[in-house]
């Protein structure tokens, strides 16, 4: 379920233009022009720590491989425990991805 405070109008069409994008290459376009560099690379580390925190590494070991502060594996750890199940959706299979490429 979604939380009803974040929605808008503004939102939900922003969410209609993601789904749009079809390949990496349109991903990096759109994202490039609607973003900066700082904000891309925050939300990509949340997705790494989410990713490293569901299997099962360490505060201090996802600190040292990602950079990021322990607030923000705080942050990412209550979203994964007590949020809308968003990370849930798409790291089993990023995390299934990850693993065929070690193969």
């Amino acid at each position: 379920m979604t939380n009803p405070k974040y929605k808008s109008d503004e939102l939900e069409e922003f969410f209609e233009a993601v789904l749009m994008l079809e390949t990496l290459e349109d991903c990096y376009k759109f994202f490039e022009d609607i973003c900066t560099v700082r904000e891309l690379n925050s939300i990509s580390q949340r997705l790494e720590v989410a990713k490293l925190l569901k299997i099962r590494k360490t505060y201090s070991e996802i600190e040292k491989e990602t950079g990021a502060s322990t607030a923000t594996i705080s942050r990412v750890n209550r979203a994964l425990h007590y949020g809308a199940d968003g990370y849930d959706i798409v790291l089993d299979n990023l995390i299934a991805k990850g693993l065929k490429k070690d193969k």
